[in-house]
């Protein structure tokens, strides 16, 4: 795909990459493999050479489930771990952590444009939603990997509208999200709705969910959209 093989636009000041820090050096059972903190701050040398800036900087988030609580606010327990802006970046870092059939059950990995939280409550996401596939358990690892690539190659038409992506880990079924800025430009979510099953070769319906529907009526949420 193009993320694999063209350079991109350079990256503006307020892009510029940053690791984010955690207080805890303990990182949880099927987030980070070990000693990625070291190999993440010192890069190959060939990396720093020859860079390949992506368009925008994007930010891997964890919900860890063993840190998750029934008197917990929603959102509490997602933490922010590396942020990327390069293509050699983003390798070094999905070539270090699980994939997600490899997380447990009720975890939830995210990536999002840098300085956009993969929260309801983010300016950026308040008037938007997000478009769903569901897979079989441990059956999508292809498909988040093909939908980070679209993401950060910037291949779809209306890429300026997509926040970012997440995989929830279930007891039944597995699902990936595309969460959107602006719901009710309902062009612009069936353009990204359509060329994401094109890029996965994705033949069920998918469905289109209003994060202010999904707040108000959670599970009862219907779909605005279908494709």
């Amino acid at each position: 795909m193009v993320v694999e093989d063209s350079q991109k636009s350079t990256i503006t000041d307020d892009q510029n990459p940053r690791r984010v820090d955690n207080d805890d050096d303990d990182l949880e059972d099927g987030e980070i493999l070990e000693d990625a903190d070291a190999a993440a701050s010192k890069p190959p040398s060939a990396f720093l050479r020859n860079p390949h800036p992506l368009e925008n900087s994007w930010t891997f988030w964890f919900d860890n489930p063993f840190a998750k609580s029934k008197q917990a606010a929603w959102g509490s327990s997602i933490r922010p771990i590396y942020t990327f802006a390069t293509v050699e970046e983003f390798w070094s870092i999905y070539n270090n952590i699980h994939h997600p059939s490899k997380l447990g059950v009720g975890a939830d990995f995210h990536c999002f444009k840098y300085k956009i939280e993969p929260k309801w409550e983010d300016p950026i996401c308040a008037n938007g939603g997000k478009w769903t596939m569901t897979f079989q358990r441990g059956k999508y690892d292809t498909s988040w990997l093909y939908t980070l690539l679209a993401m950060i190659g910037e291949q779809f038409d209306h890429g300026d509208e997509i926040c970012g992506a997440v995989v929830n880990v279930r007891t039944k079924q597995d699902k990936i999200s595309i969460w959107t800025k602006n719901a009710s430009n309902e062009a612009a979510q069936m353009s990204i709705g359509k060329q994401w099953k094109e890029f996965l070769d994705y033949n069920e319906q998918i469905g289109f969910i209003f994060h202010e529907d999904a707040k108000k009526h959670e599970r009862n949420a219907k779909q605005k959209y279908t494709i």
